[in-house]
C-alpha cells in the first residue's frame, strides 16, 4: 500500500463521513436557528424547547434516511475490507 492508496483511502472517509453526518448537522443547524428566532421575538428562553426539537429533528432523519446511511457505510466498509484483501 502506497502513499497516493492510504491518501485516497482517508478522502473517501472523509467523503463518507460527510454524506453520513452532512444531513443531521444541517438540519439541526436549521432548526436551531429557527428556535433560536422564535425565542428571540416572542422573548421565551426555555432551552429544553430547542432540545427537544433538535432531538425530534435528529430522530427523524435517523429513521427517514437511516437506511440509506447504513448502506453508504455498508459500501465503504465493503470497498475497504476489499481493498485490505488485496
Amino acid at each position: 500500500m502506497d502513499a497516493v492508496e492510504v491518501s485516497e483511502i482517508m478522502r473517501s472517509c472523509i467523503v463518507v463521513a460527510f454524506k453520513l453526518g452532512g444531513p443531521v448537522l444541517v438540519l439541526c443547524m436549521a432548526v436551531g436557528v429557527i428556535v433560536a428566532i422564535l425565542q428571540a421575538v416572542t422573548q421565551i428562553h426555555e432551552q429544553s424547547i430547542g432540545f427537544l426539537l433538535k432531538l425530534i429533528t435528529v430522530v427523524a432523519v435517523l429513521l427517514i434516511g437511516g437506511g440509506w446511511m447504513l448502506e453508504v457505510l455498508l459500501e465503504f466498509s465493503r470497498e475497504l475490507f476489499t481493498r485490505m484483501l488485496v
